[in-house]
């Protein structure tokens, strides 16, 4: 049986629009990259080239895609050698890009109310998400499908997704955060911070570190996002999906609190990648399927997964 990533991983000599740095060693890469743009999808990555002398490609979450423009970014935070000399290369450079890969995340009609959690890293899938949602409605199948068929979710016309995005970093965030002007019912008290992009598309955004950050959560991401779900009564709960990206103790604590509220929930997986196209099997991790526990690749088989089938009680 052909796999079904062939044919949808584009191999791309993409020349560098812009690249800017924010606090903390983060940078946003822009890349003209026409195929990966076209075909990128919330939750999927790119395997880019960091520098000629350095055959080892590296993972990076896609941020953003403008399809009408051919244009990716990603969001990455300097740590080892291969990422600082990614961080080098400068407008007008050519990186050779490996995309769009991965199985990406699929909201759901009958869970319109979306909460989007990202820490440190997995913020970029978040936004990509979030981008998604504002342009499409709970009338498609999900975010990836390009079907419209409003009459197999009995939602009505005008039906809107109602996502909710909680982040959560260390260091400072890679964008200058502002006091929110959205109301959100059942935030705790002074979680005021949001990411400005966010609040332009009109999408509800709250902050949480334990950095002392003005307006953010005094807490882990979860932590937040546990008070907020606290205080939803039973007929909000069947409304709620988690979407989760971040670092693995993240992730398995968003999968316990959807199991807490009993709630829905995808994450995706962070996992070293050598040839990110299913190949190696180098990424592979233990998954429960129907059929009993089996090996599953991060880079093509996923990387989102339904967080039950992943991280057990």
């Amino acid at each position: 049986m052909r796999p079904t990533h062939r044919g949808t991983i584009f191999l791309e000599d993409a020349a560098v629009l812009s690249h800017d740095e924010f606090p903390g060693r983060q940078f946003i890469l822009k890349l003209q990259a026409p195929q990966c743009a076209q075909h990128a999808t919330p939750g999927s990555f790119v395997h880019l080239s960091c520098d000629a002398a350095l055959p080892m490609r590296r993972p990076l979450p896609i941020l953003r895609a403008d399809r009408s423009r051919g244009s990716i970014e990603v969001l990455y935070t300097v740590v080892g050698g291969g990422l600082e000399l990614l961080s080098q290369q400068r407008a007008g450079a050519r990186i050779s890009t490996l995309g769009p890969i991965g199985r990406g995340f699929a909201a759901h009609a009958q869970r319109p109310r979306a909460l989007l959690l990202g820490d440190g890293d997995g913020i970029p899938s978040m936004v990509f998400l979030s981008e998604t949602l504002t342009s499409t409605s709970p009338e498609s199948t999900s975010p990836n499908s390009t079907s419209t068929n409003s009459t197999s979710t009995g939602e009505p016309a005008d039906a809107k997704w109602q996502p909710l995005v909680l982040m959560g970093s260390e260091i400072p965030f890679p964008f200058r955060t502002r006091p929110s002007t959205i109301l959100v019912q059942g935030m705790p008290d002074g979680v005021i911070a949001c990411m400005p992009l966010l609040e332009e598309w009109g999408i509800p955004s709250r902050l949480s570190s334990m950095a002392d950050f003005p307006g953010c959560f005094d807490g882990c991401v979860t932590d937040l996002a546990a008070a907020w779900l606290g205080t939803l009564d039973a007929a909000a709960l069947q409304e709620v999906e988690i979407f989760a990206c971040g670092p693995t103790p993240m992730l398995k604590a968003t999968a316990a609190l959807a199991r807490r509220f009993q709630v829905p929930c995808q994450v995706s997986l962070e996992e070293f990648m050598a040839c990110a196209d299913g190949g190696c099997a180098g990424c592979a991790v233990r998954v429960q399927t129907p059929s009993g526990p089996a090996m599953k690749r991060v880079c093509v088989d996923g990387p989102v997964f339904d967080a039950a089938s992943v991280f057990a009680e």
